[in-house]
């Protein structure tokens, strides 16, 4: 027995939404659960001229930091997924104010530091550049990501609260400087909104993994070549 479609459609976001969590390190998305209900939308047309705050520009700048973390190889990269009009669909549509407010200044600020690096804006930077730059703000990214993590484990209730004061005392701290409240580092918004619009998409789903329409018969144990397609998944 199948779901109906529109279920179908919930499932297969969901999952896609799990398996890119895991490649960023099992972490929560910006927008949480929204992004699945804004997921149903239909992507926005080939060159849509605004969407929400952004504009034609602001979507093409998208396009270009995407296709940078997923370029064209053997198969169609980001920006021939629509990816940046998909990030810009899910800032407008899921994120809270705040959220966005921190995003657009982060495309402010992506496009500094490609004017410190490389002395010119992201857009005219060539794509060794641009790699480069967003190799170093994924790192800087992970550190930062980090230590909110952390900062919000040590707010977590645990058995340290239910020992006598002196062994709270001893027990070691973990200083840092960001704190549990701090928002999402930008870059960390736009590779979760790029990875999750390109494996979502047609060309994600169909040609950077292997689909099959409906079920087939059940494999229990299947070969695998290294660096074969990972499936894409079903309900």
């Amino acid at each position: 027995m199948t779901a109906p479609e529109d279920t179908r459609g919930v499932i297969h976001r969901r999952e896609a939404i799990r398996r890119v969590g895991l490649m960023l390190g099992g972490i929560s998305f910006v927008g949480g659960t929204a992004l699945l209900t804004a997921c149903e939308r239909e992507r926005p047309a080939a060159g849509a001229s605004r969407i929400g705050e952004f504009t034609a520009d602001d979507i093409a700048f998208l396009d270009e930091v995407a296709d940078t973390m997923l370029p064209e190889t053997s198969t169609p990269g980001a920006k021939a997924a629509r990816t940046g009009a998909f990030m810009a669909l899910m800032v407008t549509d899921t994120y809270e104010p705040k959220d966005q407010q921190v995003f657009r200044e982060g495309m402010r600020k992506l496009n500094e530091a490609s004017r410190q690096a490389n002395n010119t804006d992201f857009m005219s930077a060539t794509p060794q550049q641009r790699l480069a730059l967003l190799e170093t703000l994924d790192r800087e990214q992970k550190t930062y990501t980090d230590a909110r993590d952390a900062a919000r484990r040590e707010q977590r209730p645990s058995a340290e609260e239910h020992l006598p004061d002196q062994r709270q005392e001893a027990a070691p701290g973990t200083p840092t400087t960001i704190t549990a409240d701090a928002p999402a580092h930008y870059f960390r918004m736009m590779k979760e909104l790029a990875l999750l619009g390109y494996f979502t998409s047609e060309i994600g789903y169909t040609q950077a993994q292997r689909y099959v329409e409906s079920p087939g018969r059940f494999d229990p144990c299947v070969p695998y070549t290294p660096g074969e397609k990972a499936w894409a998944p079903h309900a």
